[in-house]
């Protein structure tokens, strides 16, 4: 196994993008926050959100006070709306089950709604300072193209955690800046589509660009068109909700421009499913 941990080290230290939670004393709810809004959205996306967020609900108890309709509307744009519900779920535990302080446990985290390997890690690496391997798709890539040699990773497995520990230092700190410098490198440096090796600080130990640059496929999951999808429609019906003046609208009225009635239906009746909006009296609104 080559040294990855030294280079990325060097490099992160030198090149580590300014993020609001990598800022000293960010908190453990802050870094659990940002952590749900990061999911599947871009960072400039969640910035202006998380800040607005955390100002508004600093702690865990404090969201778990307020009704389940205003993390839904203050979620905006971020996209996945279910991440709010489930949030909310989760500060509800933290207080509830844990005197309001976020776990320090792996264990205790994967117990609360919305929470899993990745996003439990997470927390107790980059808030708590603990040694665990913290693996997302950025991570997932780097590690596939410099040990595997395959120009993308396989589908999200359990080994992945196994191939992060495998280059992990054994000093907590340590370990903490290589799981957060393989995230990083990814994201900006061994991009999915264009990687720019002549800036990678691992380039010269990547199996992949030692073997040159094979086509080795790509295997995961495609995720589906959203213009005209039905997760577009569900979109523009909690948009219309957020937008009321009481959260709340007679359904007829709702996303009534939806050229396929049947494709509003099965958003609406999915939005419910979901516990992402209420339908009383003909009426739908966020939840209270």
């Amino acid at each position: 196994m080559p040294d990855l941990a030294t280079p990325l080290i060097a490099w992160y230290r030198d090149n580590a993008r300014e993020l609001p939670w990598r800022e000293p004393g960010f908190g453990a709810w802050g870094v659990l926050v940002s952590e749900f809004m990061l999911q599947q959205t871009p960072v400039a996306r969640v910035i202006p959100l998380l800040e607005a967020w955390l100002e508004r609900w600093p702690t865990p108890s404090s969201l778990a006070g307020d009704a389940p309709a205003e993390a839904v509307r203050a979620w905006a744009n971020l996209g996945y709306p279910r991440r709010a519900l489930w949030l909310h779920r989760a500060a509800t535990q933290i207080r509830d089950l844990h005197d309001g302080v976020v776990p320090r446990d792996v264990e205790a985290l994967l117990a609360l709604t919305g929470i899993g390997d990745y996003t439990a890690r997470a927390v107790a690496v980059f808030a708590y300072g603990d040694r665990h391997p913290v693996v997302d798709t950025n991570t997932r890539r780097v590690l596939a193209r410099a040990i595997d040699g395959r120009a993308q990773p396989d589908p999200p497995a359990r080994r992945d955690l196994d191939a992060m520990t495998a280059i992990l230092p054994q000093s907590e700190p340590e370990a903490a800046i290589v799981n957060a410098a393989a995230m990083e490198l990814g994201a900006i440096v061994c991009t999915a589509r264009a990687p720019r090796c002549d800036a990678c600080p691992i380039a010269h130990i990547c199996a992949w660009r030692a073997a040159g640059y094979p086509d080795t496929g790509d295997t995961r999951r495609k995720q589906a068109r959203y213009e005209g999808s039905d997760r577009q429609a569900r979109g523009a019906i909690l948009r219309a909700l957020r937008e009321s003046a009481a959260h709340e609208l007679a359904m007829d009225a709702v996303a009534s421009d939806l050229s396929d009635s049947a494709q509003r239906d099965r958003a609406i009746d999915s939005l419910i499913a979901d516990g992402l909006i209420e339908a009383p009296d003909g009426m739908l609104r966020l939840p209270r």
